[in-house]
C-alpha cells in the first residue's frame, strides 16, 4: 500500500464551472486525473480478488445471452471488503457527483464491478434509471476504469443530451434496448462520444443517459469499479416495472415508497 491510501480518495478534485454545465448539458463528462496510478494500485488488486470470489457467471462465452456477454457483473462488493468499502466511501468521487447534479450531498445507491472479460461482447444501449425506483432525476454514475480503456477494450460510449429526451426509457439492457434506442438516437441527431480512457480518467453520467460499450478484442478484461449516487433527498418512487421491483428489495430494503431511502444501505457518503 501506499501513502495514498488515505488522502487522495478523500481529498477534493477542482470541478470546474465548465465541467458541471457540460454535464448539465449533455448528461455525462469525462474527468481526466481523477485518481493517481498509485491509489488506482492500492484499490484494483482487491476490487478484483473479490470480483472472483463473488462472481457467479460462469457458462462459456458461446452459451450466453447479450447482457451475459457484455460483462461479469458483481454488486456491493462494500459489503465483503473492507479496503473496497474505502474506496465506495471515498468523499473525492462523492462530492464531485454532487457538486455535478448540484445537490446539497449524496447517498449510495449501489456499488458494482463491470469487467468486460477478453473476448467479451457489446453493451447495448440502455439507460440505468429504467431500474432504478427513484422519484428524481437527481441519480449518477462514476465509471472507474482500473486500467487505460483503449477502444478495443470497449470504453465507456454516451449519446450527448439524451438524459432531456423520453426515449427507450421502458426496455431493460438487450438486443431490443439497442436496436429501439440506437434508431431513435439516430432519428433525434444525438450522436455519440466514444473515447479511449487514460488510466486515472474517470466518467460520471445520469441516471437518464443513454450509453454503450463496444467489444473487447484485446486478451485481457476491461476491469472497471462503479459507484452509483443518488440525491441525498432522494424518495422512493412506486416500481415501475419489476426490475424496480427488484432494486427496491434489494439495494434500499425497508425504504418506504414517497419517503426519503434513508436505509443501512444507502448512507450519505458526503454533504455540504
Amino acid at each position: 500500500m501506499t501513502t495514498t491510501l488515505g488522502l487522495e480518495i478523500d481529498a477534493p478534485y477542482a470541478v470546474t464551472q465548465e465541467q458541471i454545465r457540460f454535464y448539465r448539458e449533455n448528461g455525462f463528462v469525462r474527468l481526466k486525473g481523477v485518481f493517481s496510478a498509485e491509489t488506482i494500485a492500492d484499490y484494483a488488486p482487491e476490487i478484483t480478488r473479490k470480483v472472483k470470489e463473488l462472481n457467479t457467471l460462469d457458462l462459456p462465452m458461446e452459451q450466453r445471452t447479450t447482457y451475459q456477454k457484455a460483462f461479469l457483473q458483481v454488486m456491493n462488493l462494500w459489503r465483503h471488503s473492507d479496503l473496497v468499502r474505502r474506496f465506495v466511501f471515498g468523499r473525492r468521487l462523492a462530492r464531485i457527483a454532487a457538486e455535478l447534479m448540484e445537490t446539497a450531498g449524496v447517498r449510495l445507491y449501489h456499488d458494482q464491478a463491470l469487467y468486460k472479460e477478453a473476448g467479451g461482447g457489446f453493451t447495448p444501449w440502455h439507460a440505468d434509471q429504467y431500474y432504478w425506483p427513484m422519484a428524481s432525476d437527481r441519480s449518477i454514475t462514476a465509471w472507474v476504469p482500473l486500467q487505460a480503456v483503449p477502444l478495443a477494450m470497449g470504453p465507456l460510449a454516451f449519446a450527448p443530451g439524451s438524459h432531456r429526451f423520453d426515449l427507450g426509457r421502458d426496455v431493460p439492457i438487450s438486443d431490443a434496448s439497442q436496436q429501439k434506442i440506437e434508431k431513435q438516437l439516430l432519428e433525434k441527431g444525438l450522436g455519440q462520444v466514444e473515447e479511449a480512457f487514460e488510466l486515472g480518467e474517470v466518467s460520471f453520467h445520469a441516471g437518464w443517459t443513454f450509453h454503450r460499450a463496444g467489444k473487447n478484442t484485446t486478451p485481457r478484461p476491461r476491469e472497471v469499479m462503479t459507484v452509483i449516487y443518488m440525491d441525498r433527498d432522494m424518495r422512493l418512487a412506486a416500481p415501475r416495472n419489476e426490475n424496480q421491483q427488484l432494486d427496491w428489495d434489494t439495494w434500499c430494503p425497508g425504504a418506504k415508497v414517497g419517503e426519503v431511502i434513508r436505509t443501512p444501505l444507502n448512507p450519505v457518503v458526503w454533504e455540504k
